[in-house]
């Protein structure tokens, strides 16, 4: 692992399965990068990359749901980071919730977000959702963090050796 990458391991966040869908078809897919950025409104950002198969149909659904993971649902978390050429919510317990995004029996929370905007950041698109509906199932569960994931997702190949000088 590269010293960039260990270094941004120690930035704080969870890990997270992300449902999107349309009328015709669900499917989820795990990530790190969410976080809240409004009280008033509530207001989530997600940042996703736009080449990732789900992203199609976020943009097509304009809602998407955060199930949050427990720090033993390690596997779970590596089950959703699989590519989407597999049906991933076929093996899993889950109900469509209000908006008609998966929402994972087994997560510890959840919310549920209708999209207010986007915008490019880099290789990935920041997306805003407005929360409207969420539910804590299990108030005991200590939240999976990312950093327990080790190298899991294999992000740690993505990062520069050495910052830019710009």
């Amino acid at each position: 692992m590269s010293d960039i990458a260990a270094l941004f391991q120690r930035l704080t966040q969870g890990v997270y399965v992300i449902g999107v869908g349309d009328a015709a078809e669900q499917n989820a897919f795990t990530a790190a990068w969410v976080m809240q950025v409004s009280f008033d409104p509530l207001l989530l950002a997600l940042s996703v990359n736009p080449r990732h198969a789900s992203y199609a149909l976020l943009q097509r659904g304009r809602a998407f749901s955060i199930n949050v993971l427990s720090k033993e649902q390690l596997a779970l978390a590596a089950h959703f980071g699989r590519p989407a050429s597999v049906d991933k919510l076929a093996s899993v317990s889950w109900t469509k919730g209000r908006t008609g995004m998966p929402l994972l029996h087994d997560a510890i929370a959840w919310f549920e977000c209708a999209v207010e905007d986007e915008r490019r950041a880099g290789d990935h698109v920041l997306v805003v959702g407005r929360v409207t509906g969420g539910e804590l199932r299990d108030k005991t569960a200590i939240p999976l963090a990312y950093r327990d994931t080790g190298a899991m997702d294999g992000a740690a190949a993505l990062f520069p050796t050495r910052f830019s000088k710009s």
